[in-house]
């Protein structure tokens, strides 16, 4: 898994795009910070870049840094979820323009499985994290349900976890907006 860890670093800080097992369904990743990888992104996915992307984490205390302010109910959330949870934050900060919502949000989400973790944490640095498929195409449960388009289209694959059949899910989705709004997007 090291050798994986440096690999995938390598081409994050070089601004290309990877294909990584998360704590839910594979995910096309890049420098959540860099615009251009951003970009490529959303062009792979043929995704409209109005639509935004979720953001990988290894921690609470570095979400701090890429949002206004935590509300206290997010970090009750987080604690008390017992499944991957993606909360849709206001006053995003410090992320590539093209990834952050017309309203200044962004959906953000710390991760507990060992190498997005591990990976999120020697990166230093928020990651993008959404499913592995075309816009509109269903998600990818594991990795052989992944296109040729989107395995082709990344600069490194993960080889890690390749063999896992295990089915995972994507995740709960809730928006904590202004005011105490709380607003479940997907369950």
């Amino acid at each position: 898994m090291e050798e994986e860890i440096k690999k995938c670093l390598e081409v994050l800080r070089n601004g290309g795009l990877i294909l990584y097992p998360t704590d839910t369904v594979w995910g096309i990743g890049c420098d959540a910070t860099n615009a251009e990888a951003v970009a490529k992104v959303y062009q792979l996915k043929k995704r409209d870049d109005s639509k935004s992307l979720i953001v990988l984490f290894d921690s609470v205390q570095r979400v701090c840094g890429y949002v206004d302010k935590m509300p206290d109910v997010a970090y009750d959330m987080m604690d008390l979820t017992d499944k991957p949870l993606t909360l849709i934050l206001d006053g995003a900060k410090n992320m590539a323009v093209n990834l952050i919502a017309e309203d200044g949000s962004v959906g953000i989400r710390v991760t507990n499985e060992k190498f997005s973790h591990d990976l999120c944490m020697r990166f230093k640095k928020p990651l993008v994290s959404t499913s592995a498929n075309i816009s509109g195409e269903p998600t990818a449960a594991i990795f052989s349900e992944i296109s040729d388009a989107i395995v082709n289209g990344v600069d490194y694959v993960v080889n890690y976890r390749r063999d896992d059949t295990s089915k995972h899910k994507p995740s709960s989705i809730v928006k904590l907006g202004k005011n105490g709004l709380v607003k479940i997007i997907r369950e």
